[in-house]
Order: C-alpha cells, then sequence, then structure tokens
C-alpha cells in the first residue's frame, strides 16, 4: 500500500533516527547510565518559569471559546506581538499583517515552500543542512540544489552559489545558527550571497526568495550576534519556532514572517494562509498561541547550554578529534578521523557512544554531537570519546 517514492525516502531518511534506535538497544542492555547518547537535538531544559505560568492561567481560563477555530494565520493580537518582537529583533518595520502563526518551523517552511514553488523549481540548500529540508522540498515538487559550505570554517562560498542559480532557481534556504554545525554565517557572507543573488535576477529576471530558518536565533553564545536577514536580504521569509528558545519542541508553534521591504507582501503572505489550511495544518494551536505575547522576550537558559558545549568541546578535542567551536545552538561537529563517517560512527557504537554521521547532513567525513544532555552524560563520556579516539592514533 505504500507508495514507491515514501518506500525510497524511507532507505534514505534521517540518521538522526536511525542513530537513536541504535541507543534504545544499548540501554536496555546496558542501563542509560552507562550509553553516551548525543544523537537527538530533542532540548531538555524546561521552559522559562513566566512560560508555564502562563500556561497554567491559560488552561484554568474561562474565555469563551479559548480552544476554538480562528482565523487561519492565527490570533491578531499574537500576530501583532510576534511583529513588534521582530521589528525590534530584525531592524524592518514588521507589522501584524506580515506574520502567520505556524505549526512550529518544520510547519512554516513547508507553507513557505507550498506558497512559493512551482514543479521542478530549484532550492538551493547550503550543506551541512538539516535533513529534512531534502523532503521538504521534494513535498511540493521542487528540486534541491545542494552547495558545500567551507570544511573549515562551515561559512557560505558565494561563487559556489552564484555558479548554481539558473532560471529556474526559486529559493534559498539559510539556517543560522545552523544545525548541525553551530556556526552563525557572518553578515559579510550573507551579503556576498546577495550581491550573487541580485545579479542573477537580473540576469534571469526571475525573483529569488531567501527563507532563513532560526530555530536558534536566540541561543547564542560568547556575545555573538545573529545578523538580521531581513536587513540583508530584501526578497525574504523567515520561519522559526519556539521549540528551542522557549524548549517547547513538541507543543509546534511557530511562525512565518515576510519581509516587509518586499513591497506588495499582501499576494505572498494570503498564499501562505491558503496553504495553511490546504495542508491541514489548519492553525497553530491556540493554546499556545496564547502563551506566547507574555513570553517573547524570554528565553531557555542559555547559560546552562554554553557550560555543556564547553565540557564537550574540551573533552573532544583533549581526545585528539578536530572540532570548530560553536557560536549558537547546541550541537558540535567535529570531523572524523576517517572520511567513512558511517563507519566510524558504528565503530563508536562498541564504546556505547551514540553520534550521528555528517553523511546524514550531508557533509561526509564529519558527526555530530547534541550536547542537549545532562551533565552527566557529558562527564561520563569522556572515557569513551578517549578509547574511541585512541583507536585512530
Amino acid at each position: 500500500m505504500v507508495s514507491e517514492k515514501i518506500l525510497a525516502n524511507l532507505k534514505r531518511s534521517s540518521w538522526i533516527r536511525a542513530m537513536f534506535e541504535q541507543g534504545e538497544n544499548l540501554r536496555k542492555k546496558f542501563g542509560a547510565d552507562n550509553v553516551y547518547d548525543f544523537s537527538l537535538g530533542n532540548p531538555d531544559l524546561e521552559p522559562p518559569e513566566i512560560v508555564r505560568d502562563i500556561l497554567k492561567k491559560a488552561v484554568l481560563s474561562d474565555t469563551p471559546k479559548m480552544h476554538g477555530y480562528m482565523s487561519n494565520a492565527g490570533y491578531p493580537d499574537v500576530r501583532a506581538a510576534v511583529a513588534e518582537n521582530l521589528r525590534k529583533s530584525k531592524g524592518v518595520p514588521v507589522e501584524a499583517c506580515h506574520v502567520v502563526m505556524e505549526c512550529g518551523a518544520g510547519g512554516a517552511m513547508n507553507v513557505v515552500l507550498k506558497t512559493i514553488l512551482n514543479p521542478g523549481n530549484e532550492v538551493i540548500v547550503l550543506a551541512p543542512y538539516f535533513a529534512e529540508y531534502l523532503f521538504y522540498i521534494d513535498n511540493h515538487g521542487g528540486v534541491p540544489v545542494i552547495v558545500d559550505t567551507d570544511r573549515e570554517t562551515f561559512q557560505p562560498d558565494a561563487q559556489k552559489i552564484y555558479n548554481v542559480i539558473t532560471p529556474k532557481t526559486k529559493a534559498i534556504i539559510i539556517n543560522s545558527p545552523n544545525n548541525p554545525t553551530g556556526v552563525i554565517y557572518s553578515r559579510s557572507s550573507l551579503e556576498s550571497i546577495s550581491e550573487v543573488i541580485e545579479k542573477r535576477q537580473e540576469e534571469f529576471g526571475n525573483t529569488i526568495c531567501v527563507i532563513s530558518d532560526e530555530p536558534y536565533d536566540k541561543i547564542v553564545y560568547d556575545g555573538a550576534a545573529v545578523p538580521s536577514v531581513f536587513e540583508v536580504f530584501k526578497n525574504s521569509v523567515i520561519v522559526n519556532s519556539y521549540s528551542k528558545s522557549l524548549s517547547l519542541p513538541g507543543e509546534r508553534i511557530g511562525f512565518a514572517a515576510v519581509n516587509p521591504r518586499i513591497g506588495d507582501t499582501a499576494p505572498l503572505v494570503d498564499g501562505l494562509i491558503f496553504s495553511t489550511r490546504t495542508l491541514g495544518f489548519v492553525n497553530a494551536p491556540a493554546l499556545f498561541q496564547r502563551i506566547l505575547p507574555g513570553s517573547l522576550d524570554a528565553k531557555v537558559a542559555v547559560d546552562a547550554y554554553k557550560k555543556r558545549r564547553d565540557m564537550l568541546y574540551e573533552i573532544v578535542t583533549k581526545a585528539g578529534f578536530k572540532c570548530l567551536k560553536p557560536q549558537g545552538a547546541f550541537y558540535l561537529f567535529p570531523r572524523s578521523p576517517i572520511e567513512d563517517d558511517v563507519k566510524f560512527c558504528n565503530e563508536a557504537l562498541k564504546y556505547n557512544l551514540i553520534i550521528v554521521p555528517g553523511t546524514g547532513f550531508g557533509f561526509k567525513g564529519f558527526f555530530r554531537l547534541a550536547y542537549c544532555v545532562d551533565e552527566k552524560t557529558i562527564a561520563n563520556s569522556q572515557k569513551a570519546f578517549e578509547a574511541l579516539a585512541a583507536e585512530y592514533k
């Protein structure tokens, strides 16, 4: 009964989940305390106290039609609150009419792609990338075009992007801070990309939309700043969620926001609203829309993630693995000691280390570690990383 296409996709689907399942087997055999699982980017910090307090009040509220339908775009006051927050953080005059509430960033990404893609349109994806992007693009008849970033800095190469833009190019996906590297794309890198997009748009007469996937924009360290995509790219859309910033991944609450600098934004926003309904999302969750206006300035305990980053980075680099220290998100992306990163990650299982090959992110020769785990897990993994590294010295 399953289509050939889905069966084929299942065979090449997420390495993250595959390695997580390996971890489940090891936990049953050796016990959870003896398994060091860095596979899944599932935030383990609790939501900020203010979020929980607002949620309690909302649940107990007698507000009429509290759980009923609303406009497919979301509650007007929630859209206005999100827009105000974006005005302050992005430096562009975003209004409520530019925001559509969505079922997380993944839902928002699908809505945007559904709205803008014609069959056969190309979408540029920068590697390493979140693996689901390829499936999202395929969902809506698009064709992914993969462009590698620099293998030392993971910064995008504008010339490589220029070389692959064609008359069929409709969008490019930017993810910064990046999953899996934790790298923040510099403003100069983004401005270089903007320049080549402008050149190609003028040459081919097409419009290229920059889709900025920003779920980690509040999880940054050491005074780093995330450049405003809205300031750099005129034709841009932000998709975001509160899965990471407020530690609410299971609640599927997020938004899509259209850059007002586009000019006539109404057709694009109308398309997003229509796609939200017809993709079956209908609207973002009512209850969790209610908690946002009072929670938008809150964020999880970023210092806790920073401490874990520093702990794991020290363990991994002292063991001998080469790794760029991340500026944001909650991942390390060290280089594999052998080019066959899948083989290396399977070897790591001997030491009860659950790590994900870079191949799963379109970047062979590396591996990802998610440090949104208990500090005890990180500390106890030291001997395992040392033993694994010793095999390759």
